[in-house]
């Protein structure tokens, strides 16, 4: 076989090697419908509210957000500027354990009486003690009002709202010492940093071609 076959071959393996780096997805993130029961001081109350959570690497852990697209309770009473303070727990499975605080900041504007109260974004840290598939599940959701306390159960066993590769503090890829994050998580996620591995395929085959060029010209002279 020639060289210039030979120096074909070998590129096209390293470009087929790093397609396949770049399709396999490292997270997948869904929209899940969680049926919320909620204890509050006038009786109970419900709401079904489709629940997102998002991750984004952050040093040695991950910065979750979980996220409410509609309303899961009410007031009787008008809850006035920062009155009214959202928390919530985030279920581990798979590789983790446990579960995750996740809290948010107080209504920016007033919440009419009787109105569905909307839950703002509740962001928390995780930080995984090893390698592994993890899980992450809408759990309990707690608001603070007006000296009360509505304490909200997910009643309809939701599925996971993200499934998440993760590396532990102790592994191999952690944030690149120049700093910055890695992409956010999501069907197509961590591409571009596989992507990065992939085209290390790539000149890594291309270097070995003209390695072999230049070999068969020197045998070759």
């Amino acid at each position: 076989m020639s060289y210039q076959k030979r120096t074909a071959l070998a590129l096209a393996a390293a470009v087929a090697g790093s397609v396949v780096l770049v399709a396999a997805p490292a997270a997948h993130a869904s929209v899940v419908d969680v049926d919320y029961q909620c204890q509050t001081p006038i009786g109970p109350k419900g709401a079904v509210s489709p629940i997102d959570i998002k991750a984004v690497r952050s040093g040695s852990g991950y910065q979750l957000t979980m996220s409410f697209q509609k309303g899961v309770s009410s007031s009787p009473v008008e809850l006035g500027k920062g009155a009214m303070k959202p928390s919530a727990l985030i279920k581990l499975g798979g590789a983790g354990e446990g579960t995750v605080a996740v809290s948010g900041p107080p209504n920016v504007a007033a919440i009419p009486a009787n109105t569905p109260i909307k839950i703002n974004d509740l962001t928390g840290t995780y930080t995984p003690k090893k390698n592994g598939k993890v899980t992450f599940t809408a759990g309990v959701l707690t608001i603070k009002a007006l000296g009360t306390t509505t304490t909200c159960t997910p009643k309809n066993n939701p599925k996971p709202s993200l499934e998440l590769d993760v590396t532990g503090a102790t592994g191999s890829q952690n944030t690149p010492s120049g700093g910055g994050e890695l992409p956010r998580t999501g069907p197509l996620d961590s591409a571009t940093a596989l992507g990065t591995l992939g085209g290390t395929v790539l000149l890594a085959g291309a270097a070995g071609a003209l390695w072999l060029t230049r070999r068969g010209q020197r045998t070759a002279s």
